[in-house]
Formats: structure tokens, sequence, C-alpha cells
């Protein structure tokens, strides 16, 4: 983001969230701050109640540390990635913990094949994942302690533990996910168009980015066709200078598809915009 006072471009940070229930994404911008108190402010004006995935920023940790309402869950990804990068350093050990966590996504991808619904899939978590991730933490507490924590294998295992208890969160409820896979997927298109308008030209900016990009990527969730979204509801806009809320709601995409089923892609229109 460039700032204009030092004439330069200057490294900020934005927040995504996603309903993942619901199939909505937000963006938003603080100023560029990427502390905890940044998205911990927002679930505290919605008085948000439930579980937050995320990926292992302390920032997070930080912010809900005392929280009765949010209850962080983990991101099983994040943790595997440690332990690949610790491969060359200590094959064994990063051997064994690589195939319990593909144990575990077997397990996730028997359960979707057999289209279990979020209860089943609850019980079988409990039945045959639970076993796993708790030989999975008695291992990090009995032999992880052996590696130094400057080592691969170490950070690896800190990495996991210190995040352990969140990440058995999934085992409680079948809608979890063993990732926040789907938040990163969010995330993409700007991480790969900022390489092709370098910078956003200040504050303001970034804020309209990320207004833009939360109704596109809630068009893309709920398979709507963007540039149909976008026409529409910029031609109506001056019709609405004195709407309330309520009547401003109507016009984000999962309630403005109501109103347009020509506006919804089909598989093979989709497949087409990739």
């Amino acid at each position: 983001v460039i700032d204009n006072e030092k004439g330069q471009a200057e490294k900020e940070y934005l927040w995504m969230s996603r309903a993942v229930m619901e199939r909505l994404v937000v963006f938003f911008y603080d100023e560029g701050s990427r502390a905890g108190d940044v998205v911990k402010s927002r679930t505290d004006q919605y008085h948000f109640k439930g579980y937050m995935q995320c990926d292992g920023f302390g920032g997070y940790t930080a912010a809900y540390k005392s929280s009765a309402d949010v209850r962080l869950v983990h991101c099983m990804v994040h943790i595997r990635r440690e332990w690949e990068r610790a491969l060359g350093e200590n094959r064994k050990a990063a051997s064994w913990f690589l195939g319990k966590i593909r144990e575990l996504y077997h397990i996730e991808h028997e359960c979707d094949k057999a289209g279990m619904d979020f209860d089943a899939r609850k019980t079988e978590r409990q039945e045959k994942s639970r076993p796993i991730m708790e030989e999975m933490r008695e291992w990090l507490e009995t032999e992880g302690i052996r590696y130094s924590q400057s080592s691969l294998t170490g950070k690896a295992v800190t990495y996991a533990y210190t995040r352990w208890e969140a990440m058995m969160r999934v085992l409680d409820d079948g809608r979890l996910l063993l990732d926040n896979n789907l938040a990163e997927n969010e995330i993409r298109p700007i991480t790969l168009g900022r390489k092709n308008y370098l910078f956003c030209g200040n504050h303001e900016s970034a804020q309209n980015m990320c207004v833009i990009q939360s109704l596109l990527a809630t068009c893309r969730n709920h398979d709507i066709n963007p540039r149909l979204y976008l026409n529409s509801v910029i031609a109506s806009m001056p019709y609405f200078e004195k709407a309330s809320e309520e009547e401003l709601l109507v016009l984000l995409p999962h309630r403005w598809k109501e109103f347009h089923p020509e506006a919804i892609m089909t598989t093979s229109v989709r497949q087409l915009a990739k």
C-alpha cells in the first residue's frame, strides 16, 4: 500500500473471514494492521459465538485465549507443512507423523465417499480418528521432547503440540474440517492478482479492494456470474440511495440470486470460466 508521506509502498495486511455453512466471504482491512485485536473487534461487534478455524498465527491465540464464546480450531495442513520441512533432518520421526496425518485424511475421504452427514461424520471421527490423534499427542509429549527447539524437528513438535488441543476440536463437530483450505483458496486470487496490480494507492483503496473482493468471492461460492451480478447491482444503485440497511442486504450476492436465477452458472459454464 502506498504511503504518500513516505512516498513508497509499505507492507500491510488484510483479513478474510469465511462462513462455511452459508458460503459467505468477507475481506476487511484496518489501516494494514495484523494485530489480533482487529479480528477480535469484529467478533465482539457481532457477538460471534462458535468455532473459528485458522492458521497458527499467534494473534488468534492472544486474542481468544480467555474467550468463552470463540473456540479456536487449527489447521492440519499448516501442521503438516512443518513436518515436511523436517523430513530432510529426521526422516524417521517426520515420516511417522506425516503417516498419521495421512490416516486422518483417509478417514475423511471415506466419510466423503459414503456421503455421511455431520452427525455420522462426528461418530466416525470419535471411533477412528480420536485414537490416532491421541496417539499423536502422546508421541509429542514423550518422544517429541527429545528434540531441540532450534532444530526443524523440534520446531515441528512445538508447532503441533501448542496447537493440538484446539486441533482435536474437529472430533467434536462433524461440520468442522481438518484444515482451513477453504479460506486459503479465497485468498489465492488476491495473492496472484497483486503480482499484476502490485499495490493499492492508499489505505482507502485497500479498503475498497476488500469490498469488491468480498462480493466476487461470495459470487464464486454461490455459482453466480459476477459480471451479471455487478452490472445489475451497479445499475440499480441510484434507486437505493435512501434505502434502509435491510433493503441494501437484498443486494448481497446470496440474496440477490433468489431473484435472478438466470445468473446462476451451470457446471459447464463454470469450467469455461476457469
